[in-house]
């Protein structure tokens, strides 16, 4: 079936508008990321905008109607990568300004001489550029998560980069050997690959900021809204997990953290203070740990911290390094009274006290019991 290129113009005109309202229409549901998907939203209605001032820049005299409709289009791609950098936390501001000047006077003085290779090549060169750099950073994303979509993003801004990057530098080339003829049937290819960035391009990010938005709210309801630790679900979880692989190959230590007379603390100091002192607590122990350990806070001043690859006596270390340094730590109340915190440990190491995380865990409670009874501040493991 022919489809003649006005045709084309009108389906990529409304794909463009349709992903803007759909991405605008979204960022209610991404309060995090509402302000870039307004810009990408922007980005797509100002490319269907300069598609449009593409079918009547005829109207305008001289090169007018081409330039404007050029530099529509080309603050659309600008808009779309400024979206893109902004997920990043970059910006592309001054640099997207000084090329849409570089363009303008290139239209006003070469493209005034010579209108249609500005028009069917050199123009393509800073679009181009804009996807090419948009592609490059979906492919850095130092802000984003969503690693198939945003590889598919970037797959799509790069090959619309390569066929724009092939117009300016190819396309004169193969015009010159097989006639304008070819020029019409490039662009017609241009415009059906256009349709398809109109379109894959959006949804791409849209299902990447809905993995990320996923993401976060999967990470909350694992977290410990205070200490920003795991929680006992996670704990349980991941632990299970990480028994279940390491079991066999290496071995994995429990320990049992419970801060002594918390509810002292919390009922001389007020609960706000007890609170810093969790959080100081919090930041001790992770600090410690190495970026295996399975840390949570599974109670109100309970803690755990499952340690793969340590055996007894270098769990023990840690565990004693953390009370050592505990200890040693102030927390200055409301008014400047210094509190003093301690902890008792229990240590328990699987397969000799227990074979499950359960187990474990209980093995480590009686062994923090025992730490209890004998004054706190200090670590116990019970040897079965």
């Amino acid at each position: 079936m022919h489809v003649d290129l006005l045709t084309i113009y009108f389906l990529l005109i409304g794909t463009l508008l349709a992903s803007s309202g759909i991405t605008l229409w979204e960022h209610r549901t991404h309060p995090a990321r509402s302000k870039e998907l307004r810009i990408l939203a922007a980005g797509y209605a100002t490319l269907a905008a300069g598609c449009a001032a593409v079918i009547v820049r005829g109207n305008l005299p001289g090169v007018a109607g081409a330039a404007l409709s050029n530099l529509v289009i080309m603050s659309g791609y600008l808009l779309v990568l400024h979206g893109v950098a902004t997920l990043n936390g970059r910006r592309y501001r001054a640099g997207s300004i000084a090329l849409l000047v570089v363009l303008a006077l290139t239209w006003a003085t070469w493209g005034a001489r010579h209108p249609e290779p500005m028009w069917y090549y050199a123009s393509a060169i800073p679009i181009a550029l804009a996807s090419g750099m948009t592609s490059r950073e979906l492919l850095r994303g130092d802000g984003m998560k969503g690693v198939q979509s945003r590889h598919v993003a970037a797959i799509v801004t790069g090959i619309h980069a390569f066929f724009y990057a092939s117009r300016a530098f190819v396309l004169p080339w193969l015009a010159n050997r097989y006639g304008q003829g070819f020029v019409a049937l490039a662009s017609k290819i241009t415009m059906y690959e256009g349709v398809l960035y109109s379109v894959v391009l959006p949804m791409a990010l849209l299902r990447l900021i809905r993995e990320e938005t996923h993401g976060q709210l999967l990470r909350e309801s694992q977290t410990d809204y205070l200490t920003r630790l795991g929680n006992r679900r996670w704990f349980f979880e991941e632990g299970e997990r990480v028994i279940g692989n390491e079991a066999v190959r290496r071995p994995v230590a429990l320990l049992a953290f419970d801060l002594d007379h918390f509810k002292t603390i919390n009922d001389r100091y007020g609960h706000k203070t007890g609170d810093e002192v969790l959080k100081a607590f919090a930041e001790i122990v992770h600090s410690a740990m190495g970026p295996e350990a399975v840390l949570a806070r599974i109670g109100g001043e309970e803690f755990a911290a499952l340690l793969p690859g340590l055996d007894r006596p270098r769990a023990r270390a840690v565990g004693e390094a953390i009370a050592k340094r505990f200890a040693q730590t102030v927390t200055h109340a409301i008014d400047g009274v210094g509190i003093r915190a301690t902890v008792s440990i229990g240590l328990a190491q699987h397969g000799h006290e227990a074979s499950t995380l359960s187990d474990l865990l209980a093995a480590a409670d009686a062994a923090l019991y025992s730490a209890k009874s004998l004054g706190g501040n200090r670590l116990e493991s019970l040897q079965l």
